[in-house]
């Protein structure tokens, strides 16, 4: 390999490496989040479903 190949791949390397460093957590704190919530129990529905009973 010649000198610049070499520092080419160095250079693609470093960049690969920190952008797994900066990327990798948030897409492991997307992913640990993206699972099921159960039956709807969060957010506006949760609100909506608390207002319709306290209506009764």
């Amino acid at each position: 390999m010649s000198h610049k190949n070499r520092h080419s791949l160095a250079t693609v390397l470093r960049i690969a490496a920190f952008t797994a460093f900066m990327v990798g957590p948030v897409g492991a704190f997307a992913y640990a989040n993206a699972g099921d919530k159960g039956p709807g129990m969060t957010g506006a529905g949760f609100v909506l479903l608390v207002s319709l009973q306290r209506g009764h």
